[in-house]
């Protein structure tokens, strides 16, 4: 037997109302392809790809998803999870950072992305720091 398998970023399964773009295409490989079994979906959001429920996902951690053959959890899954069990502040790389400039009279400069978009960032993590 042979196999491929095709991964179409972008390519959502709605609910076919007439502002759907993949129903509203020509797409008779895909139809036939759909109409004989051969095709399969996948859930890219929330627990199923290592995020929180609810959390929209997108082509990257669907990707890791996939290659990896099961769930694995993403930062912004691990950071959330940790400010939420106290643990945050006994994180190495930031008692690190704060024992260090505490010794040497400096200063801890944080950068990163700010914004609510949930799969590379959150504001709350921002805060929790």
């Amino acid at each position: 037997m042979r196999a491929a398998l095709v991964v179409l970023d972008g390519w959502g399964i709605g609910d076919h109302d007439r502002l759907d773009a993949v129903r509203a295409a020509d797409t008779p490989t895909m139809d036939r392809l759909a109409d004989e079994g051969a095709t399969g979906t996948l859930d890219t959001s929330g627990r199923a790809v290592g995020l929180p429920d609810g959390q929209m996902g997108n082509s990257e951690v669907g990707h890791l998803t996939i290659g990896a053959g099961r769930v694995i959890d993403q930062s912004y899954t691990r950071i959330t999870r940790a400010i939420e069990a106290g643990e945050l502040p006994e994180n190495d790389a930031i008692e690190s950072a704060f024992a260090h400039a505490a010794a040497n009279d400096g200063l801890v400069h944080f950068m990163g992305l700010v914004s609510d978009g949930g799969v590379h960032s959150d504001q709350r993590h921002l805060h929790a720091l």
